[in-house]
């Protein structure tokens, strides 16, 4: 009976594709050869191409809960300028004041956008400008 449905199987792959058995399965194994490098090299969308997460970022410390401040002078803002580490960096934006404690690296001393901190660095940001004379609030003139 095995020898029946092989026969049948060669003699229906000779007549429908017209190449012997021999050809056909090799240009099959070529074929999910060829899918298989590809979708190795360009990715798929299933699930066990994702990368595993590492253990270090839900290791690390919680989030310190949102600064209430209310209302602040600049004055009272320039305490917020990341030399006291048990402080929150602050920095304020159009009147409005952020906390960027999570971006110390940046935003405390020692970081590229350090001048920012403690300070309204509205004209600053708009201009892109790290000029000292920069660091207002007043936007006046701006275009």
């Amino acid at each position: 009976m095995a020898v029946e449905l092989l026969e049948t199987l060669k003699e229906s792959i000779t007549a429908y594709t017209g190449l012997s058995p021999t050809t056909f399965f090799t240009v099959v194994a070529l074929g999910l050869a060829i899918y298989y490098v590809f979708s190795v090299m360009f990715g798929g969308s299933s699930d066990h191409h994702v990368q595993p997460r590492s253990s270090s970022f839900e290791e690390s410390e919680p989030l310190p809960p949102p600064v209430q401040l209310g209302e602040v002078t600049e004055e009272e803002l320039k305490a917020y300028d990341g030399n006291d580490p048990k402080k929150p960096l602050l920095m304020a934006i159009k009147g409005q004041i952020y906390d960027v404690s999570q971006s110390r690296m940046f935003y405390g001393p020692g970081g590229p956008y350090a001048l920012f901190a403690g300070k309204d660095a509205s004209r600053a940001l708009a201009k892109m400008s790290f000029d000292e004379k920069d660091l207002t609030g007043d936007i006046s003139g701006l275009e």
